[in-house]
């Protein structure tokens, strides 16, 4: 087996629907990125170039760090703040943010991170969001309630990873997806020590 390669990010070798296409093709590129495998709809639909990235994902840096300093976590939270503010005054809710999802631009310790896929996005104006979407773990009390929801969700989302950077584990744990879910309900947290938030 050889080195990992260069995350070109797009789950399978096209889209199951526009929906990511129209969401990547209005937003700049400076926080984002987004990486079509399928040449064909590249040409064809795609008009906007993206930029490779090589640091990895910001999941792989928890593992490997543990947890962060308040002071290196708030630099990233600063960073995706910066992103989904912009996302969200494009009108795009991203439903699905993760550490799996922040990317590296770089190696480098300072490298700037990146919000990548798409495919659970949605233009706040396309209707009333209320589909139950999301990583488990990370995704809002309202989500769960099946409740209309909007940009908050990603907020939300936020938190939790603000959460995870601190403490190096999730807010809300279980194995099965119903305890879990009931967690985030009840807004019931993970306490266990946590130096950098006590």
């Amino acid at each position: 087996m050889g080195e990992r390669p260069t995350r070109l990010h797009v789950d399978g070798f096209g889209f199951e629907d526009n929906n990511e296409l129209t969401v990547i093709t209005m937003l700049d590129e400076s926080h984002l990125v987004c990486f079509v495998l399928d040449l064909a709809i590249f040409l064809l639909q795609f008009a906007k170039f993206f930029c490779i990235v090589t640091g990895g994902e910001l999941f792989d840096r928890i593992v490997e760090k543990g947890s962060y300093t308040e002071k290196d976590a708030s630099g990233l939270i600063r960073q995706i703040l910066e992103a989904v503010d912009y996302m969200h005054e494009q009108g795009v809710v991203h439903r699905d943010l993760k550490p799996e999802n922040l990317l590296y631009y770089s190696a480098d310790d300072g490298s700037k991170i990146m919000i990548s896929d798409f495919g659970l996005s949605k233009m706040e104006d396309s209707g009333i969001m209320a589909t139950a979407c999301g990583t488990p773990g990370y995704v809002a009390p309202e989500v769960l309630a099946q409740k209309p929801y909007g940009k908050a969700v990603d907020v939300w989302s936020i938190g939790v990873i603000s959460y995870i950077l601190l403490c190096g584990y999730p807010p809300f744990y279980d194995e099965n997806d119903a305890n879990l879910f009931a967690q985030i309900l009840k807004g019931v947290l993970n306490l266990f020590i946590c130096p950098n938030l006590f």
